[in-house]
Parts: structure tokens; C-alpha cells; sequence
């Protein structure tokens, strides 16, 4: 019998729920057909905006969603996607496939789309390509509430009142595409470009500096150095691949060690995380600066006979196990990670939606994170499971890894997952300092490359979950192999 242990009295941090938060690429489907159909589609809509789609989301209560880009920010001059429809530019997105972009979701349609998912806009600027001023002005046009031009821009093109902007991002990727900068040249800009994203009347910017591409601990190192009394936040990117950037390995069809070796490359973020914030705490003790993931997730080989810029990919149950034990991660760092954003939302790497015409489907993913939001805003207690080493001779993995927290509701939240494709485990469950009333227990579950398709959309969904047993000690129950499961507790 495996033991499981929660200390409900032993109080950590606090779950921020922008660590549950997403990303929003002008990228392949993501934003067309993906999120913006137009007023004009005969897709139900509400001012171009996929109403199933902002259903499903406003369920998983996603709590901030990132845009324009990623690389497509890099590019991103915000005065191309303002004005009448007609009269934006067309431009070609050299980043994502060469096609057309004509530039009709812009930032009036983003934010917009925010307010209809009720979720925190997460603003990207242009360092890159941009200007200091051309940054400076798209803050002014969001957030000023005056007599200014930007503000009288805004006007004419059907804002009068200006909108609350909390998350703002000061370049991209800047080792890379960016502007292939060193540390010191993008710490250096980053101190100039912030200086001029001001706050206006009450709303205050949550300025994040663009941080490191996976272990690059020298470019951590020094962007803090340099400008860590400027920032609220430094990224971290890093995806989960089967095998390398040069062989991402196949959204589905794999193998079993291709199952173990992906889940290895996700546990990869414990190690990351953690070398990262004692980089952090040597010029942050105090934990001010957040480490914000703001780009992670798995990424494999385009989907056969689709367009390789578009990034489109299936999501099968690895997906989710990914996800699953992700957010565990993150929750066990929220002293220091307290923003994420999953890449991308729909159509694009892991999402949580797949979109093809008038159908739609919610994936592997979507449903973990409409599990795991029970811990937004969660006091994370502290929490410990027993575990065996299992997987492939080049791939070992733990058998099984949680997290919990007290939610905002008073209640428990265990969130557990089982890594193994085929084997099962019994676990004894033990509440320290916690009177059970009642336990509520659902689970996802299926075969290791299970996935949902527009022929077959249920084929993986959340059920109830019946086999546990409350305990004088607390709750006994088997964990069915290639699983995640979430018990609730009163």
C-alpha cells in the first residue's frame, strides 16, 4: 500500500490563477477560425468571437490569456490592427506559414474577447522590431483615461473609456527571435523600454522581462543583475518534446518509451524551476519578482498533411499527464511561480480546443485544466506521496506525483497522478488536521494514446470516480494506471 500524506495545517503560499493562465498566437488556426470567426460567419458568434469556444473557456474559468505572440509579437506594430477593418494592413506572417495577415483581430477584438471570457489580458510588446515610443503609445491607447492623442485615437475608433491593463510584457524571446540579443544588451533595453510603459490613473502594470530559453542560468543571472529593481516578473520558456528540438517525435502512434521519455522531459520543469528562483532569490530574497512560464507545454510534429507553420497537433491522454503533473509542479513553487500560460489555446501545440469549421472539441488538456481550477487562488498545504521508479531503461520517471491546496471554497483539493501506462496503484490516504464530512473524486482516464476527434469528441472526458474509501485516517483508494484524479473534500 502506497502512502499518501496532507498536512492541512501546514499552510504554504498562495495559488495565483494566472498560474492556469494560456497564450494566444497569431499562429495557423489559433486566432482565425480558432478563437475570431467574424460577425459575418455563419459560426454562432458574438461580435466575431466563436461563442462555443468562449463558453468552453468561460467553464474552465481561465483566468488570463497572452497575445499577440510569442515571435508574432516581435513584428507586431499594434497601429496595423486599429481602425476600420478595411482599411488595416495586409502583411504577410513571416513567422507562422507566410500567409496573409490582414490584421482583422487586433486590440480593440482581443480585448473584447477578454471580456467576454471574463479573464486578465496579458499584453505582449514589441522590443524587438519596435519602438520605444511605439510601446509607450500602445500602454497611453489601453490605459489613459484623458485628453491625449492616444486616448483621442482610441475614441475615434469606438473606446471612449479606456481599459484595465494589469499584465504587460517588455519583449519576447530576445535571445532568439527577438533581436538574437546578449543578456546585458536586452537587461539594458529592457530598463529603457519599461520607463516609458507608465501607469496611468489607477491601473498599474505588472511589467515581465523577458527571461531565459530553458537552463540559460547566465542570461537569468544577468537580467536580474541588471534590471530586477525594474521588473515584476521574469519569463521562463520551455517545452516538453519526445525526443529533441530537431525530432520532436509524433502527437499520437507513439510508443510506450516514447510515453516515459515525454513525461521525463516534463518533470524536467521541477529542475528548472528550482535552479531559477536561486538564481531569483540572490537578488530577490523576498520574492517580489515572479517567475512567470509563460510559454511551456508539449510540441511535437505537425500532424500529417497539414501546414508545418501552423503548428496544428493532436492531444492525446500523455498530454494530460503532462498537464497534470505541470500544474503540480507549479503549484509546489508558488512562492515563485505565480504566472503561466500554456501553449496555445486552440488549434496551436497543446491546446485545450480543436476547431474544424462549425465543430468543435474539447481535448485531453482542457479537461485537466477544467479539473485542476479548483486551486486557483488556493492556499497550498503541504503534501507527500511514496514513490517507485518505473518507465524505460533511458527514460525513469516517478509513479506518481500530487499536489493540494484549500480552496477558496474551504475545501480540500488533491490533485494525483498515475504515470504509469499499466499498472495500477492501492494508496492510503492521510488527512493530518482535517475532519472529513464528505469526499467528492473525479478522474480522467484512458489508454496512454486515447485522443478525441470531430468524428469522436467524448472519447476521453472527465467521470465520476467511486473506488476510495473514507478512512478514521483518511481515504483509501486504487489509482488506475495513465490517470489523473481529483478528490474533493469537506
Amino acid at each position: 500500500m502506497t502512502r499518501l500524506v496532507v498536512n492541512a495545517s501546514n499552510k504554504k503560499s498562495k495559488i495565483h490563477k494566472e498560474v492556469y493562465g494560456h497564450f494566444s498566437e497569431h499562429l495557423g488556426r489559433c486566432i482565425y477560425e480558432g478563437l475570431y470567426v467574424g460577425e459575418d460567419s455563419k459560426i454562432p458568434n458574438k461580435k466575431g468571437m466563436r461563442t462555443d469556444v468562449v463558453e468552453a473557456l468561460k467553464e474552465m474559468k481561465l483566468p488570463m490569456l497572452r497575445w499577440p505572440g510569442g515571435c508574432f509579437a516581435d513584428e507586431y506594430h499594434w497601429k496595423d490592427g486599429i481602425g476600420p477593418k478595411e482599411s488595416r494592413k495586409r502583411m504577410i506572417n513571416t513567422h507562422w506559414g507566410g500567409v496573409l495577415e490582414d490584421n482583422s483581430f487586433g486590440t480593440h477584438e482581443f480585448m473584447e474577447l477578454c471580456e467576454q471570457i471574463g479573464c486578465e489580458p496579458y499584453i505582449n510588446g514589441n522590443l524587438g522590431s519596435g519602438t520605444v515610443q511605439e510601446m509607450s503609445e500602445w500602454v497611453e491607447y489601453l490605459t489613459f483615461d484623458g485628453v491625449s492623442p492616444m486616448a483621442d485615437l482610441r475614441a475615434k475608433n469606438g473606446r471612449k473609456e479606456p481599459w484595465k491593463v494589469k499584465f504587460f510584457g517588455v519583449g519576447n524571446e530576445n535571445w532568439g527571435c527577438g533581436g538574437n540579443m546578449t543578456p546585458e544588451h536586452y537587461a539594458n533595453e529592457y530598463r529603457r523600454y519599461q520607463t516609458y510603459c507608465r501607469n496611468y490613473g489607477e491601473n498599474r502594470l505588472y511589467k515581465v522581462a523577458g527571461g531565459p530559453n530553458v537552463d540559460d542560468y547566465n542570461w537569468c543571472d544577468t537580467v536580474m543583475r541588471i534590471a530586477h529593481r525594474h521588473m515584476d516578473a521574469l519569463s521562463l520558456h520551455a517545452y516538453t518534446f519526445e525526443n529533441n528540438w530537431d525530432d520532436k517525435g509524433a502527437a499520437t502512434g507513439f510508443s510506450e518509451k516514447g510515453w516515459y521519455k515525454t513525461l521525463k522531459n516534463a518533470l524536467y520543469m521541477d529542475e528548472l524551476v528550482t535552479k531559477h528562483s536561486k538564481i531569483m532569490d540572490r537578488y530577490d530574497p523576498g520574492k517580489r519578482i515572479a517567475l512567470a512560464v509563460d510559454e511551456w507545454g508539449c510540441w511535437f510534429n505537425v500532424e500529417p498533411g497539414t501546414n508545418p507553420g501552423f503548428l496544428y497537433q493532436q492531444s492525446t491522454m500523455r498530454d494530460a499527464l503532462v498537464a497534470g503533473v505541470t500544474l503540480n509542479i507549479f503549484n509546489k513553487h508558488s512562492d515563485r511561480v505565480r504566472i503561466a500560460n500554456i501553449a496555445q489555446l486552440v488549434n496551436v501545440l497543446q491546446s485545450v480546443i480543436l476547431t474544424e469549421g462549425e465543430k468543435m472539441l474539447l481535448t485531453p488538456t482542457y479537461h485537466v485544466f477544467n479539473m485542476y481550477k479548483c486551486h486557483q487562488e488556493a492556499t497550498l498545504v503541504d503534501s507527500f506521496v511514496e514513490t517507485k521508479e518505473i518507465g524505460d531503461l533511458d527514460a525513469k520517471v516517478m509513479n506518481l506525483q500530487e499536489s493540494a491546496s484549500i480552496g477558496e471554497d474551504g475545501k480540500l483539493h488533491i490533485t494525483i497522478n498515475n504515470l504509469s501506462v499499466t499498472e495500477g496503484y492501492d494508496v492510503s490516504g492521510v488527512l493530518v488536521d482535517w475532519d472529513i464530512k464528505s469526499v467528492k473524486a473525479e478522474i480522467l482516464t484512458n489508454d496512454m494514446g486515447a485522443h478525441n476527434t470531430f468524428d469522436n469528441p467524448d472519447v476521453v472526458h472527465v467521470e465520476e470516480f467511486k473506488d476510495f474509501k473514507a478512512t478514521d485516517k483518511g481515504i483509501d483508494f486504487n489509482i488506475p494506471p495513465c490517470s489523473v484524479l481529483h478528490f474533493e473534500v469537506e
